[in-house]
């Protein structure tokens, strides 16, 4: 009787089962062999690229600083801008419409035009200026007040100041005309002028900070290829062994992304501390001259949002910059 026919019949019936299951098994091990083999392979770039920055800290801490600095500029100009839009109460001030109330109108029913006006959802708040508080004010600030008081009557209406929410010149307009129609109201002024030249101010900002984005991240990209290039030529000769004996281009350039990218974090925690650093440094100004106009205004620090977002472009930055330096000389080092 032959082997074959001395297994059970159950035996022969698995075998193909069993196969089939070392077969999977061996599958699995692969794909995880391979999945250790490539986390093995960026940990020792990581690590690789950390050792040979610790090496040159001198240098390495100036190429950080260089991109800090030019991180810093753009952020700081946008956070000052956010400053000064609040400084002496908002810059919707500059856009107020005042309402100049009929002179028949009693104080009562005035009142009652100041609370419908503030109830408009484009207002952000109305004030109530009384003939009286009018006359004070006018006598106080003129220079005639002993002239003011010969007058027999009061000459000034009431005015209702209203501050708009946003700072548009079609809206203004558009609520311009009509508060001047509401009952009562005898004028609505708005000093468009005001308008457009803050307008032009904020408009300018905006875009002189955004140029100025734009440039030093053009200037930054630069700086990170220059160094990463630098990084290449001093290690062409291993460079060439490693494509000689297989080694990919992924491979090859994996240490250097990484080098740009702990640039890129060195930068961004550098940015970060100089703008704590220098807007604390310019509140203490700040503060002293707004004490000067009975105003409690102050520089804020960082947002934390804004500073891990500069963070973020940093690290993105770094690695943007080693990539096309390290894909422009790839290309040169093929081995001979």
């Amino acid at each position: 009787m032959s082997s074959r026919q001395q297994l059970p019949r159950g035996a022969e019936e698995g075998a193909p089962e069993q196969r089939q299951r070392r077969l999977q098994e061996a599958e699995s091990t692969d794909w995880g062999g391979l999945l250790r083999a490539y986390l093995d392979s960026h940990r020792a770039s990581l690590v690789d690229s950390l050792r040979r920055l610790a090496r040159q800290p001198f240098g390495s801490f100036l190429t950080c600083l260089v991109m800090g600095i030019a991180l810093s500029l753009p952020m700081g100009l946008s956070l000052l801008l956010d400053g000064v839009e609040r400084l002496g109460g908002s810059w919707q001030r500059a856009a107020q419409i005042s309402v100049f109330v009929k002179l028949d109108v009693a104080e009562v029913e005035g009142q009652a035009l100041r609370e419908q006006i503030a109830g408009m959802p484009e207002v952000l708040n109305a004030e109530w200026i009384g003939r009286e508080q009018g006359l004070e004010q006018l006598q106080q600030y003129s220079g005639l007040g002993d002239a003011l008081k010969e007058l027999p009557d009061n000459p000034l209406p009431a005015v209702v100041l209203v501050t708009p929410r946003e700072i548009d010149k079609a809206a203004l307009e558009g609520l311009r005309e009509r508060l001047a129609g509401l009952p009562g109201v005898d004028l609505a002024q708005l000093d468009l002028q005001w308008v457009e030249r803050l307008g032009a101010i904020l408009k300018l900002g905006d875009r002189f900070v955004f140029g100025l984005a734009v440039t030093l991240v053009l200037a930054l990209l630069l700086v990170v290829g220059n160094t990463i290039r630098l990084h290449i030529e001093n290690r062409r000769a291993e460079i060439e062994v490693i494509k000689l004996v297989g080694g990919t281009d992924g491979y090859v350039r994996r240490p250097f992304l990484y080098a740009g990218a702990f640039y890129g974090i060195g930068a961004g925690l550098l940015a970060w501390g100089l703008l704590e650093y220098g807007l604390n440094w310019l509140n203490q100004s700040v503060v002293g001259l707004a004490a000067l106009y009975d105003s409690d205004f102050a520089l804020g620090g960082v947002p934390l949002d804004d500073a891990l977002s500069l963070l973020a472009g940093a690290l993105l930055l770094g690695w943007v910059g080693a990539w096309l330096a390290v894909a422009r000389h790839l290309r040169q080092l093929e081995p001979q």
